[in-house]
């Protein structure tokens, strides 16, 4: 699925875990809503302080509307860990979210096939229990408007589609609005037919 086309995309609402045992070994999946590769390692760091004798902690995470990814095997054999555990995530259609999979070996080796169901049997529990909540990709925009306008522009704040973020009164209204992505083009033309100009404030939210 094209992130990119859709109004909104899934992301992770909070956090989750689970355990799957195969042949005595054992792999924790714990998941965790993350907006940033910085949120994402820090995630991973933890897992590893808190489980220093596990014998590898293999991780997955998406990001934004767009759906950055990266993974790692941690050491498995190529191709067994993290892309099963990034393949599940992509089934599931879920952004802003890490899992790492903390495997303890139980002597047995599982083999490549068998280490693959087990990273992604896991990943695919913790999601089970994992919170969903669905982000709208918007941008800020910033409007300066003269006195005699700020009723017609008043009347074009629709949260949430678009929301009234922030205000400062000078010589003219200097406003501050928040819009979903796919109704920006409807408020600029808008503004336009009112004479007036939006400039972006900053990056979109949610990219």
């Amino acid at each position: 699925m094209d992130q990119g086309c859709i109004d909104g995309y899934r992301i992770a609402a909070g956090s989750a875990q689970a355990e799957v045992r195969d042949r005595g070994s054992r792999f924790l999946a714990i998941v965790s809503a993350v907006e940033t590769e910085t949120a994402a390692q820090a995630e991973l760091t933890s897992a590893r302080a808190e489980f220093p004798r596990a014998t590898h902690h293999c991780w997955a995470w998406r990001l934004g509307a767009e759906a950055a990814e990266r993974s790692s095997d941690d050491g498995e054999p190529a191709g067994t860990a993290g892309m099963p555990i990034l393949q599940v995530l992509r089934g599931s259609e879920i952004s802003d979210v890490v899992v790492v999979v903390v495997r303890w070996f139980g002597g047995t080796k599982l083999g490549k096939g068998g280490l693959a169901r087990a990273y992604a049997a896991a990943t695919r529990e913790a999601l089970a229990a994992l919170p969903i909540a669905e982000k709208v990709p918007s941008v800020r925009l910033i409007i300066e408007i003269p006195y005699q306008r700020i009723g017609a522009v008043k009347r074009l704040i629709h949260p949430p589609a678009v929301e009234l973020v922030e205000e400062d009164y000078g010589a003219n209204a200097l406003w501050e609005v928040q819009v979903h992505r796919r109704q920006r083009a409807s408020l600029e033309a808008s503004l336009a037919d009112l004479g007036l100009i939006a400039r972006t404030a900053g990056r979109e939210v949610g990219e």
